[in-house]
């Protein structure tokens, strides 16, 4: 959440950085700021009308001392007076305070200074590629074609159990799903990252803070009865662990890893690119996070960037890494990087993760503080990346690795899958 003080000393700024992520926030911004002076005059009120009540009470006090009862009553009636005008006021400055709060929560938060400018994922700016795209035979399958003929994920099946976009594993797809746990989440730990095993359901609360409500309301399975969210990401229980805490600064940065199911309604999301694995309700993921010093947060994302790109790496899989432009960035991340695969037999490039430095945008929301150098509560930075999503990583292992004989396991999963091939 965007500082009503940022607004207030940059309101020009604000405006014109939040264009770049093609948001018109100049009404809205004016309207905050009016509400802003509204709540400080009427604070202001408040303080003053609390003055006089205390300068009344003592008077009320000091005549009693001196047995001047009938002055002491005339007193205690202007009291009462100045508490019900008190209390008005306070219940005004609540409703203010809530409008203001109300309103700063739609604005997104402000974008880097790398943030290209743009409007569409076309706009988004490659700033590296690497690897060998194979070329497979002319008759080459799609991976829906592939996990059909050797019956390892099946779609219609999770059709009938649940719906579109629900698919079961079964044989050595389940195993290969589950060594990709593994091996993710070993990764993870060998450089650092403390593993949490943390809860797939969330309340309000938590949806807030990391920025899902109110924006992404409507994308995430409710659970109305218990008035709980399905998660999209382990980034939201796993990042809401510090909601309300102030950290010691020696204790940054705070690295965690997690392996959840994500679900996600994706509502609106019709057309090619949702065959097969390429667009799930629910998929398995490992996700990374750190809460930062804010001096070291831009060089955490390049670490994490880095880190990200020897798991794709390590797989053998053609990739490449996008900075994402202004417009097709999240609503509350400061800077994006876009991990994409190739998939040879779609011949496309296939999203498989988002590292994202948030800065204080989420602690804000939070309220997640660490003590400075001298004793202070500042804002932490938060991040987080996926390492790696399932689904495609998935899809283009299958389709690149295809051959006469089966399916090619990459190296670096035969120690945890126990087969080198699916045939």
């Amino acid at each position: 959440m965007i500082q009503i003080q940022y607004i207030r000393d940059n309101k020009a700024e604000a405006i014109s950085r939040l264009a770049v992520k093609n948001f018109n926030a100049a009404e809205l911004v004016e309207q905050i700021l009016a509400i802003d002076i509204a709540k400080r005059k009427t604070q202001q009120e408040s303080e003053a009308l609390s003055a006089e009540a205390n300068g009344v009470a003592k008077q009320v006090g000091d005549l009693m001392k001196q047995g001047k009862k009938t002055e002491a009553e005339e007193f205690k009636s202007k009291s009462a007076a100045l508490k019900e005008k008190a209390k008005t006021l306070d219940e005004l400055l609540k409703q203010e305070d809530e409008k203001l709060f109300n309103l700063l929560v739609l604005l997104p938060n402000l974008p880097s200074a790398k943030v290209p400018k743009g409007k569409t994922p076309a706009d988004n700016e490659k700033i590296h590629e690497e690897g060998t795209i194979p070329q497979l035979a002319a008759n080459a399958k799609p991976h829906w074609e592939l996990t059909a003929q050797y019956d390892i994920i099946d779609f219609e099946l999770g059709v009938k159990l649940t719906g579109a976009g629900f698919p079961v594993y079964k044989g050595k797809g389940a195993r290969l799903q589950r060594a990709l746990i593994n091996y993710f989440l070993d990764k993870a730990t060998a450089v650092g990252y403390k593993e949490i095993q943390p809860p797939i359901m969330i309340n309000r609360d938590s949806g807030f803070g990391t920025g899902q409500l109110p924006d992404k309301d409507g994308q995430m399975y409710h659970v109305t009865v218990d008035d709980l969210f399905l998660i999209p990401t382990a980034e939201v229980p796993i990042t809401n662990i510090y909601r309300d805490v102030i950290l010691k600064s020696e204790q940054l940065p705070i690295k965690n890893c997690g392996y959840t199911p994500c679900f996600r309604r994706e509502a609106g999301s019709y057309g090619k690119d949702v065959r097969g694995l390429n667009r799930l309700h629910q998929f398995d993921k490992v996700e990374i996070v750190q809460v930062t010093h804010p001096e070291k947060s831009y060089e955490t994302l390049e670490q994490m960037r880095e880190y990200v790109a020897t798991l794709v790496r390590d797989l053998g899989l053609p990739f490449r890494v996008l900075r994402l432009c202004g417009g097709d960035m999240s609503f509350a991340s400061a800077l994006t990087y876009d991990f994409e695969v190739y998939s040879a037999a779609q011949q496309k490039w296939l999203e498989i993760s988002s590292v994202s430095n948030f800065e204080t945008f989420q602690s804000n929301r939070l309220k997640l503080r660490f003590r400075d150098e001298n004793g202070k509560p500042q804002p932490a930075h938060t991040l987080n990346g996926s390492a790696l999503a399932f689904p495609r990583i998935m899809a283009a292992m299958l389709e690149n690795n295809q051959t006469e004989k089966g399916i090619k396991i990459p190296a670096a999963l035969v120690p945890y899958t126990g087969f080198e091939w699916i045939d």
